[in-house]
C-alpha cells in the first residue's frame, strides 16, 4: 500500500507557484490574492490563517478581510465589488460558510468570474462542464485530480466512483475526471447517501473518492482489493484518549481500508494541503489572465 503524501506533493506544487510569482513580479505584476470571512468559526479562521500564510511564503500580495458576525449581506457585496475594481487583487474568495443570513448563491455570482479562484461562480461551472480551459476549477477537485496525477495513478479508462455529489467536490470532480485529456477520460460513478446497493457500487471503483461529509463512513466492505482511494473528508470527533478530546478522521475508515487497497491518503495530510496549494496555483493564473 502507498501513502499518498498530499502535504510533499502540495510543497513541490508550491514551488512551482513561487517560481511563477516571481516571473509575474519580474513584468511588475505581484499576484495579489484577498480572503474575505464574516464571523468567527474557529475552524474557518484557521483555514483561513493557513491560507494567507502561503500566500505570503511564496511572495503573493495577501489581503485577509475580517467582517463581524453581523455584516449585512449587502455590506459584505459592498466588499466584494471593491475587490473587483482594485487592481492589486487577482483573485478572490469569500470563505464558506457565511452566517445563515447571508444568501451564498448571491455572493458567489457577484464576483467577477474573472477573479473567483474558488471556482464556484456560475461562468467557471459551466466551463468546467464544458471542458473549457479557460475554467477556474474548485480547488479541492482539482487538487484531487493533481494528487491522482502526480503520483502515476492512471485515470484514463479508469472507473471512478465520487462518493458525494456537493457542487464543492462531487460534481466538479466528476466533470473534470470524465472530460477528454490529461487528469480526464475516465468512466465516472457519482453515488451518494440515497444509492442503491452503495457499497457494490463503490467496490466497483479502481478509483474511489469520498467525500460525503460523513467521519469514517467507508468501510473494508465498499473498497475492492487494489483500488485507489482519495478521502476527502475531514471530520472532528471525540477522542478521549486525545489531549485535545477530539481528533480528525476522514471520511473513510483508515486502518482496514488502508490494508485493502493499492495507494490512500491520510486525514490530514492529503486532500487538505492540496486544496491550499491549488488556491495559489488558481490566483497566480488569473494574475497571468488579467495582467496580459
Amino acid at each position: 500500500m502507498t501513502l499518498i503524501d498530499g502535504k510533499a506533493i502540495a510543497a513541490r506544487i508550491n514551488e512551482e507557484t513561487r517560481a511563477s510569482v516571481a516571473a509575474l513580479k519580474a513584468r511588475g505584476i505581484t499576484p495579489g490574492l484577498a480572503v474575505v470571512i464574516v464571523g468567527d468559526d474557529p475552524a474557518s479562521h484557521a483555514y483561513v490563517r493557513s491560507k494567507e500564510k502561503t500566500a505570503r511564503d511564496i511572495g503573493m500580495h495577501s489581503v485577509k478581510i475580517e467582517l463581524p458576525r453581523e455584516t449585512t449581506q449587502e455590506e459584505l457585496l459592498a466588499q466584494v465589488r471593491r475587490l473587483n475594481a482594485d487592481p492589486l487583487i487577482h483573485g478572490i474568495l469569500v470563505q464558506s460558510p457565511p452566517p445563515r443570513h447571508i444568501d451564498e448563491r448571491v455572493v458567489i455570482g457577484s464576483l467577477d468570474p474573472r477573479k473567483d479562484v474558488d471556482g464556484f461562480h456560475p461562468v467557471n461551472v459551466a466551463k468546467v462542464a464544458l471542458g473549457d480551459p479557460d475554467a477556474f476549477v474548485p480547488c479541492t477537485p482539482l487538487g484531487c485530480q493533481r494528487l491522482l496525477l502526480e503520483s502515476g495513478i492512471q485515470i484514463a479508462g479508469a472507473d471512478v466512483v465520487v462518493l458525494g455529489r456537493s457542487m464543492i467536490v462531487g460534481k466538479p470532480l466528476a466533470l473534470l475526471l470524465m472530460n477528454k485529456g490529461r487528469g480526464g477520460d475516465a468512466t465516472v460513478t457519482v453515488a451518494h447517501s440515497r444509492t442503491r446497493d452503495l457499497a457494490e457500487v463503490c467496490r466497483r471503483a479502481d478509483i474511489l473518492v469520498a467525500a460525503i461529509g460523513q467521519p469514517e463512513f467507508v468501510k473494508a466492505d465498499m473498497v475492492r482489493e487494489g483500488a485507489v482511494v482519495i478521502d476527502v473528508g475531514i471530520n472532528r470527533i471525540a477522542d478521549p484518549s486525545s489531549p485535545k478530546g477530539a481528533r480528525l478522521v476522514g471520511d473513510v475508515a483508515f486502518a482496514e481500508v488502508a490494508a485493502k487497497c493499492s495507494a490512500i491518503t491520510p486525514v490530514p495530510g492529503g486532500v487538505g494541503p492540496m486544496t491550499i496549494a491549488m488556491l495559489m496555483h488558481n490566483t497566480v493564473l488569473a494574475a497571468e489572465r488579467i495582467g496580459k
